[in-house]
């Protein structure tokens, strides 16, 4: 048990927890370059900003959608520069193939290399997103550091079977979201609940303050697969910044939930 510890591979990030400016791309790039700044200065290997990370959750598409990759190669330069991995949100133009967009969380590498891209299954119905957003198909995986990681986005948090997928690769899933102060306990509370589940680390960053006419309070923080919430932070602009042992797999060992699953039994009941 101690090799394992002491072999276990670790990384420090930072939850980049934003007030984002209304659908105004070039002032939030500013906000981030400055954050990602702050991150490294703190010794930070990976900065995650919050769903549609620069323009807010907005539906009106004509004005934030992209067909043109403006906000990965405006990121791939900020994490060349500052050699960190970055994941964050922005709209990709999909009108012509299907008529609606896309909403994407990507990471890119500190060589500016994109790892992942990652397309919202589950589009917040409710708040009309499904009529401009198309909800994507594909599972995401990448590794920072050698830890496997994956990523959903806000609303999928509420969907549990995805992340019983990833998990059985993933150890780290973050989860992106622009998560309404209305409904806080049900985001902390899911948080928790898909750690203790899937015995993952969920790295949790959300935005904060009056955004679109929306509140939001934040509470971005990192779950432990136990379900302890190891950092947080609420109702301010800030980061959180934790250095994160990946001991997923030990864990998992030493209390084996998932070798009990019955995922032939479930599939029928579906």
């Amino acid at each position: 048990m101690e090799d394992a510890k002491i072999k276990a591979n670790k990384i420090k990030v930072a939850l980049a927890q934003t007030q984002i400016i209304w659908e105004d791309k070039m002032r939030n790039y500013d906000t981030a370059e400055k954050r990602i700044r702050e991150a490294v200065e703190q010794k930070a290997e990976a900065v995650f900003f919050p769903e549609m990370s620069f323009t807010g959750f907005s539906m009106d598409t004509d004005s934030t959608k992209e067909s043109d990759g403006a906000t990965i190669q405006h990121m791939s330069a900020l994490a060349q520069q500052y050699h960190v991995n970055i994941g964050f949100g922005w709209v990709k133009d999909c009108i012509r193939a299907c008529g609606k967009c896309e909403n994407h969380y990507t990471v890119v590498d500190v060589a500016g290399n994109m790892i992942s891209d990652y397309v919202k299954i589950h589009p917040f119905s409710y708040s009309g997103e499904d009529m401009r957003f198309q909800g994507g198909s594909e599972l995401v995986y990448f590794a920072l550091n050698g830890i496997p990681c994956s990523s959903f986005i806000c609303y999928d948090l509420r969907f549990p079977e995805i992340f019983q997928a990833v998990s059985k690769r993933a150890h780290v899933i973050i989860v992106p979201a622009n998560w309404p102060a209305g409904r806080r306990d049900h985001w902390k509370a899911l948080l928790r609940a898909r750690a203790i589940e899937n015995q993952a680390y969920i790295l949790a960053v959300n935005c904060v303050g009056q955004i679109g006419g929306v509140s939001y309070t934040g509470d971005s923080c990192v779950v432990s697969p136990n379900g302890d919430v190891e950092a947080e932070l609420s109702d301010r602009e800030g980061m959180v910044v934790w250095e994160l042992t990946d001991d997923a797999a030990c864990l998992r060992a030493e209390f084996p939930v998932k070798r009990d699953r019955r995922e032939a039994f479930y599939s029928g009941l579906l």
